[in-house]
């Protein structure tokens, strides 16, 4: 059975001052999102599934009308704030949506098979694609993967970044995922974060989420159940999300399931701000060059 690509479009772009999702990278407009079709579609995917929100739903299918429909099969779910549990309770003051899992449990409805879970605004390589896919192929025990990168893949020398960093078990699952802020390049090259005892210093190689993510469809009842809790226990919050790592943590506590970490070769990059479309638009041009990409996709 072909996998499926969803992808977690719904974001307002507030810190980009747009819609970066339909924002041009590539020498003919194409998007990120682009990219990341393109190389599930060179892996095998046979469906992509679009999260996004009503407000932009006219806008975001005519910008992307014809472009790749002819080569797989294509989507859109919404992820809205008041998509809860039947009898769930929360802050009737509250406007915004309710985090990564809850994007996901938007697809419910549509998605019967493996699926990966990658955010619209992250470049992440054929290779996360390739791995992900004969994860699904091998795989006979219904536990879930998670694409990780080494973390001096996913650095920037322009400034501090936040990582979840993976913590293994021998066998190669997830024991858990710590984030840690403000990482950088110190002035020895060594990469450093800070905590109240003083430096502390991560290891290049250092595998860490990128939110690369692969389910199968019972995760959607997993989620259902976990999210019932979460608005029981946090619904009152205005500003509380309800993220993948909570549910994943959660889950192999409970021992319900098990998380392969998956080794991937790429370089991740991606736009939170403005300032950051320069370095992705020559990297894109840079793996143009090298034949890794066709200067015209579609």
């Amino acid at each position: 059975m072909k996998p499926t690509l969803l992808i977690l479009a719904a974001g307002m772009g507030s810190r980009y001052g747009g819609l970066k999702q339909m924002d041009a990278f590539g020498p003919n407009g194409e998007t990120i999102l682009d990219y990341s079709i393109y190389d599930a579609i060179r892996e095998g995917f046979g469906k992509v599934v679009f999260v996004i929100r009503e407000s932009f739903n006219k806008e975001f299918r005519e910008f992307f009308a014809g472009k790749f429909e002819h080569q797989i099969e294509a989507d859109f779910v919404y992820q809205e704030l008041t998509d809860v549990p039947e009898g769930a309770d929360y802050n009737p003051e509250r406007t915004k949506p309710w985090g990564t899992s809850h994007a996901v449990w938007a697809a419910r409805h549509v998605i019967d098979e493996p699926f990966v879970v990658i955010n619209a605004d992250d470049f992440y390589g054929r290779d996360a694609y390739r791995v992900i896919v004969n994860f699904f192929n091998k795989n006979d025990s219904g536990n879930y993967a998670l694409v990780g990168y080494q973390l001096d893949k996913t650095m920037s020398r322009h400034g501090a970044v936040n990582r979840g960093v993976c913590d293994l078990n021998a066998m190669g699952d997830l024991k858990e995922i710590n984030e840690r802020l403000k990482i950088v390049y110190d002035e020895n090259d060594r990469i450093r974060y800070d905590t109240d005892e003083g430096p502390a210093y991560l290891d290049p190689a250092t595998p860490v989420s990128m939110n690369f993510w692969g389910f199968y469809p019972d995760y959607f009842q997993y989620c259902e159940d976990y999210f019932v809790h979460f608005l029981h226990e946090r619904g009152h919050e205005l500003k509380s999300e309800f993220f993948i790592p909570l549910l994943i943590e959660d889950m192999i506590v409970r021992d319900q399931k098990k998380i392969k970490v998956l080794q991937c070769s790429e370089e991740w990059f991606g736009v939170t701000y403005r300032e950051d479309k320069p370095f992705v638009e020559n990297r894109i041009h840079e793996l143009i060059r090298q034949n890794v990409y066709p200067a015209k996709l579609w």
